[in-house]
């Protein structure tokens, strides 16, 4: 559900002139998007399988090729770059990551950068948007309240970071 929600989200997204980094993307849903609208997107898991599940997924859709990278959040990844939007769904599912995801956001956001994530609530949010907030990215949280095909509600969030020049009076 949440990565339907993402890809939903990256719909409407202003996505001129942005590379795209999509994080822990599985099966790739909004990076498809991304890519279908003619963005400029990477999708990065670390899962072994990520890479065929993308290539199978981009025939499946009559789509052309996207760039795939391993995204492993704990090590250094130079050849990545930088990003203008990062994105991500259901991300935040175990305790240590919250600091080492925020830390990999950094290190491949630009200079002025929006990161959109949404989670379903799996309890690692607070801890997330703390490391986020240490390294000078300011929060807006909206939750995502929607009813899922089964016809449960979804009662997770879309956290929407902003990271600037502009944000802190830097140049």
């Amino acid at each position: 559900p949440s990565a339907r929600i993402l890809a939903q989200a990256m719909v409407s997204q202003d996505l001129k002139g942005k590379r795209v980094l999509e994080i822990g993307s599985g099966l790739a849903l909004a990076s498809l998007v991304v890519h279908r609208r003619k963005g400029n997107v990477t999708a990065t898991d670390c899962h072994p399988l990520s890479a065929a599940f993308l290539t199978e997924n981009l025939l499946l859709n009559h789509l052309g090729p996207l760039a795939h990278a391993a995204g492993n959040w704990g090590r250094e990844n130079p050849d990545l770059g930088l990003f203008d939007l990062i994105i991500g769904s259901d991300v935040l599912y175990e305790r240590d990551q919250p600091a080492l995801l925020a830390n990999f956001i950094a290190r491949h956001s630009a200079p002025l950068v929006q990161v959109v994530i949404v989670d379903p609530d799996r309890g690692n949010r607070a801890r997330f948007c703390k490391e986020m907030a240490l390294l000078h990215y300011a929060l807006v949280e909206a939750r995502a309240d929607c009813i899922l095909d089964n016809g449960d509600v979804f009662k997770g969030r879309i956290l929407r970071f902003d990271r600037g020049p502009t944000l802190y009076g830097t140049a």
